[in-house]
């Protein structure tokens, strides 16, 4: 088992810029697969990263490419979301997922959650 914390969330104007961060401890962290899924009020969780456990490549859901970033760094036990131009369709609470060994964009295949943070853009 991992255990994940994340950190970085808040609340952002339109067009802000936000860096969510998950930390890791207890087993290996660079033989995780990592991902990021969100989940807002009333709607199911879902993907929006995956990263593989040497950081790459990457993948992205279709409505944050170009504007999120997931990457790593297994030094420090560690992996970012990098979000930038935030619209009021981001607000939701972000999670932190590790999946042994392989990526996966299916919330499903995960096995270790963190708690999450909430990310709440304004218009």
């Amino acid at each position: 088992q991992v255990q994940l914390v994340e950190s970085g969330g808040g609340l952002v104007q339109a067009g802000g810029s936000l860096r969510l961060s998950c930390a890791a401890s207890g087993r290996t962290f660079s033989n995780y697969a990592m991902g990021w899924f969100r989940q807002a009020p009333g709607q199911e969780r879902e993907f929006v990263a995956t990263i593989t456990r040497t950081g790459s490549p990457t993948y992205h859901t279709n409505s944050v490419k170009g504007r999120f970033t997931i990457s790593r760094d297994n030094a420090k036990n560690t992996v970012y979301l990098q979000m930038n131009t935030l619209t009021p369709e981001d607000t939701a609470v972000y999670y932190c997922a590790a999946r042994w060994l392989v990526v996966s964009s299916k919330a499903e295949d995960y096995d270790n959650w963190g708690q999450g943070t909430q990310v709440t853009v304004s218009s």
